[in-house]
């Protein structure tokens, strides 16, 4: 994948995690909360795998 494909996954990622731990804290389930942080975390990797490629990219 390219830089911007990566960035765009990361975001998508960040998202859907934020939603899954919000809904496990608020049902009480903390399966679905910490899956929830987990994808976020993969989010914020893809972004900062996107950020390199696009530094790679531009020497």
């Amino acid at each position: 994948m390219g830089e911007f494909s990566d960035k765009v996954k990361g975001a998508a990622d960040k998202v859907v995690g934020s939603v899954k731990e919000g809904v496990g804290k608020v049902t009480n389930d903390k399966e679905l909360e910490i899956k929830g942080k987990a994808q976020k975390l993969k989010g914020e990797a893809e972004n900062a795998k996107g950020t390199v490629k696009g530094k790679i990219n531009d020497l």
